[in-house]
């Protein structure tokens, strides 16, 4: 007798051959058109479902799960971060959570140091002027950036991305400073020449850039907040493709606008999609929406991951990738 196929239901359009192949494997509802569920079709997805395949644009409170049918043992999550699902909840409930760590570390650590050339050597300025017609010739004096050789860059952070960051740094001649949780072996630090500050607050006083690369939890919420960016110096720069909630945003626009910081690098926000107006007006700020780990490459290698998760698990067994509350 045949096995029972799992019923899987995708929240987000995936891309194509991540779809095929789930299609094959599993009794699967796709999404039809490529906007987010609404809580209500989420609710329905998770009565229905043996295993639910969201994204970070899905909140999966603990209301929610409180809601979800016997049936619901996995939240594979296509993503790295988790913490839009309540995992300890959804633990209690018996429900397993995966993710898919790892897939996207160079093309986050690409972004990262994207930005900060952006933003340091003015590029979104010089781009501008070309747009708007008004190039009148090279000049000496014209658009004036900074070198970033030589610079401190202090990652906030250093798990996967952050080292990927630091490898990509030093090989622009940058003097690559962390803070941690927890410090990185001798023989991992020695390798990325790395020199790490235990005090969050003394790493920013000395940087000339800082890089957000830690993941948003309780305790990472508003790690940068007001009194901790007035440590920085006046011309160092803030980059950030992690988590927006890192970041006081509110307290940051204020500081660019006042000219208390040189500039910020931001691909995620505080609020989602809704940024704040005035954060979109500044000269010194390169903006954008949340494209860190958008490679075809990624893509489809994250939903590789939440296959093999899925399957692992159809196969009784624990998903490679599963997520416990004491990761978190």
């Amino acid at each position: 007798m045949s096995k029972h196929r799992l019923s899987v239901v995708v929240t987000r359009r995936l891309p194509e051959v991540v779809e095929t192949r789930l299609s094959e494997l599993f009794d699967v509802t796709l999404r039809e058109d490529d906007t987010p569920m609404t809580r209500a079709e989420l609710a329905e997805a998770m009565k229905a479902a043996d295993v639910l395949v969201p994204t970070l644009t899905d909140e999966i409170d603990n209301a929610l799960i409180g809601q979800a049918g016997d049936r619901l043992k996995l939240i594979a999550n296509y993503g790295a971060g988790v913490d839009h699902i309540d995992v300890a909840t959804a633990r209690q409930r018996g429900i397993l959570v995966s993710n898919t760590p790892g897939v996207l570390t160079d093309d986050t650590a690409d972004m990262t140091m994207a930005l900060i050339l952006a933003v340091t050597r003015r590029i979104p300025e010089g781009l501008a002027v070309m747009q708007r017609g008004e190039w009148q010739g090279w000049a000496p004096t014209a658009l004036l950036g900074g070198r970033v050789g030589g610079r401190r860059l202090g990652i906030l952070g250093m798990g996967r991305i952050g080292q990927a960051v630091a490898r990509r740094a030093a090989a622009f001649g940058m003097q690559v400073h962390y803070h941690n949780r927890r410090r990185l072996r001798a023989e991992t630090e020695k390798a990325l020449d790395a020199t790490y500050w235990e005090s969050l607050d003394q790493m920013t006083a000395r940087m000339d850039v800082l890089s957000i690369n830690c993941p948003h939890t309780p305790s990472t919420f508003h790690l940068m907040n007001a009194r901790r960016l007035k440590l920085m110096k006046p011309d160092a720069v803030i980059v950030n493709t992690s988590r927006g909630e890192v970041i006081d945003e509110n307290a940051l626009t204020r500081m660019l606008a006042a000219g208390e910081l040189s500039g910020a690098g931001l691909d995620v926000y505080e609020h989602g999609t809704d940024v704040n107006p005035r954060l979109r007006e500044l000269r010194n700020v390169v903006l954008l929406p949340h494209m860190g780990s958008a490679t075809v490459e990624g893509r489809i290698e994250m939903g590789e991951k939440v296959i093999i998760n899925i399957k692992t698990f159809d196969d009784g067994h624990r998903p490679p990738d599963q997520v416990v509350p004491s990761m978190l």
